[in-house]
């Protein structure tokens, strides 16, 4: 029987963890954090690595472990880890199978950048509070907008190095809670801010992204998105259809 190597931290992630699970199937997850590590079911047919890896780190894990299938279930925007994971699979002539999430729906009166950058040059040259909810990874670029520390709310998990590092950067306004966050809650949050702006990645359904938008035109705001880069791979369904395939036979 082929052993399954899942690169999760997202919402597929789990769900392809908990179907190898429910079926009896051993199966590898890689994790980057302690919270990811946590949201996975417990049990005797999943192996949870709570570390980044690098290319060679997956190339000896792959060979030891005799990984037949990689599944790549990274967030959309992790490119670098996706493009480490497609280095060792080739060099390793492991399968390897990308989760890609379904297209968002109408983006309303969103305004589109390529990048961080983007959204920097855009907030410097119009006025009002801006609530960030794209995560703490790349939070200190946001120090570059104007005024940050009276303007910018950022939202980041409950997690008190994470606060800490916030407060030490300068930002006064934190919200620290662990989602998925719902309408309700993204519509308080814009509220009790006064947020004329909501920053988000887009991130799909599976990410939350649909309450954003919904919220913020609700209340008012307007949501500045980081585009999705450009991949190709299949859908969650899809791929469930073919590990019912692959193990039915």
């Amino acid at each position: 029987m082929c052993e399954i190597f899942i690169f999760g931290g997202t919402t597929e992630g789990r769900v392809i963890a908990e179907w190898c699970v429910n079926h009896r199937i051993k199966a590898f997850v890689s994790v980057a954090t302690d919270y990811g590590a946590k949201l996975l079911p417990k049990s005797e047919y999943l192996e949870v690595l709570e570390n980044r890896l690098d290319s060679e780190q997956m190339m000896r894990i792959f060979r030891e472990k005799e990984i037949s299938i990689v599944i790549d279930a990274t967030h959309p925007y992790a490119v670098e880890v996706s493009k480490n994971i497609s280095a060792a699979c080739s060099e390793c002539g492991v399968k390897k199978i990308r989760i890609i999430r379904n297209n968002s729906r109408d983006l309303g009166n969103a305004i589109c950048f390529d990048d961080i950058s983007g959204i920097i040059s855009y907030l410097n040259q119009n006025a009002g509070n801006v609530l960030i909810t794209t995560g703490s990874k790349e939070i200190s670029r946001f120090c570059e907008v104007d005024n940050y520390s009276e303007r910018c709310i950022v939202r980041v998990l409950d997690v008190p190095s994470i606060v800490e590092q916030c407060r030490e950067m300068g930002f006064r306004k934190i919200i620290a809670e662990k989602g998925p966050f719902s309408l309700e809650k993204n519509s308080q949050h814009i509220i009790n801010f006064s947020a004329d702006f909501v920053v988000t990645k887009e991130s799909g359904e599976a990410g939350g992204f649909c309450e954003k938008l919904m919220a913020a035109k609700l209340c008012g705001a307007v949501p500045l998105i980081i585009k999705r880069p450009v991949e190709k791979g299949i859908t969650l369904d899809k791929m469930l259809e073919i590990l019912e395939d692959i193990f039915n036979e």
